[in-house]
């Protein structure tokens, strides 16, 4: 047994943290879901971006789209990048059917820059889920402020949703909260709730890269601090979708809205490259790996003890930091409103990139 299908055996589902036309029609993503466990896939503007701008593969596509839909840049973009999601759903339907709906998924992202306009976001995710139109796919939108309400609204209305961009337990106790609300709302009008997906994406690596500025270059505290977030996040998961309340909901076929550990790959060469991925164990949880992750896992990953409820020891490491002068609520603050402006940045280039890819179509 490989060590990715024995990650995958200890409850962690393991999903691809990219998504690209070049992964889909080489048959290199079929290939990651036959050999190494991967159930699943994530994308967001920045993985896009890469994506578009770095290949001719959509070339063929635009050029096609821009001769009868004009140029209206944002509907060019969702053509090709939703075709990729179909795609790629379509690969891991086995998977999504063999597990009754848990896992399988593929989740593309509400553009950012609705990220603090709730109506917006709650628009423009009804009208994907409604172009997507299939089971397996998930909604991404932001755990902003503005977000944490649209999350409710679009749970209510029944689609499945992926939390993104999510860094403080505060923060994630309000997601918990919008989610079974939406649960709650649906049961209340006599619509189902059996069928509805939905993850909260908790990024990790980020916030070490922060906190260990912070930090003497022999703190003992370094390289500690982010998974004992999430390990908090865990101890919240568990309690939360472990209490009366959600036992009501369990009882109209409600499915919990499991953790997805984002952001794993190792951004400090120090640090072993797959510790987001040893450190962060857990059954029911979701790893959301980068390719070389993956591989860097599956040749040398081991696995190590799961987190659990006992939150005492992560709670003592990050006491520890704070002591030390980290300011995790500071971070992860400044952490949520980065991620929006870098997502926007990717955005940006990637509308560049296609207005100049039919700038040069139209030249030939």
């Amino acid at each position: 047994m490989n060590r990715l299908q024995r990650l995958h055996d200890a409850g962690v589902s393991i999903w691809l943290d990219t998504l690209s036309r070049e992964l889909l029609e080489t048959g290199a993503f079929a290939a990651l879901v036959d050999e190494f466990a991967v159930t699943g896939a994530t994308s967001n503007p920045t993985i896009f971006a890469k994506a578009i701008t770095g290949s001719d593969r959509y070339d063929a596509q635009l050029r096609r789209l821009a001769s009868s839909a004009g140029d209206d840049l944002q509907e060019l973009f969702f053509a090709v990048a939703l075709e990729d999601v179909r795609r790629a759903a379509q690969v891991l339907l086995p998977v999504h059917r063999r597990t009754g709906g848990e896992d399988g998924c593929v989740s593309f992202e509400c553009t950012p820059d609705v990220a603090d306009d709730a109506e917006a976001t709650i628009a423009q995710a009804l009208d994907l889920w409604q172009r997507l139109d299939l089971p397996n796919v998930l909604i991404k939108v932001p755990a902003t402020q503005a977000g944490v309400s649209a999350i409710e609204a679009l749970t209510a209305r029944g689609v499945n949703i992926n939390v993104t961009l999510l860094f403080s337990v505060e923060r994630y106790e309000e997601v918990i909260e919008a989610y079974l609300r939406g649960l709650e709302h649906r049961i209340a009008a006599g619509d189902p709730v059996d069928e509805i997906t939905s993850v909260a994406s908790f990024f990790v690596s980020r916030i070490d890269t922060k906190a260990d500025a912070m930090l003497a270059p022999d703190s003992p505290a370094r390289g500690r601090v982010a998974i004992a977030n999430a390990h908090r996040a865990y101890g919240r998961y568990l309690a939360r979708f472990g209490d009366e309340r959600w036992r009501r909901l369990q009882q109209h076929g409600a499915r919990p809205q499991r953790p997805l550990w984002a952001s794993t790959g190792t951004k400090d060469p120090s640090y072993s490259d797959v510790l987001y991925v040893e450190g962060l164990v857990a059954p029911g949880v979701i790893n959301t790996m980068p390719e070389n992750t993956l591989r860097a896992f599956a040749d040398h990953g081991s696995i190590g003890e799961p987190l659990g409820s006992d939150v005492s020891a992560a709670n003592t490491a990050l006491a520890d930091a704070a002591a030390e002068g980290v300011d995790l609520q500071t971070i992860t603050r400044e952490l949520e409103r980065e991620g929006v402006n870098s997502f926007c940045d990717a955005y940006d280039q990637l509308l560049r990139c296609i207005e100049t890819k039919l700038g040069s179509f139209a030249m030939t």
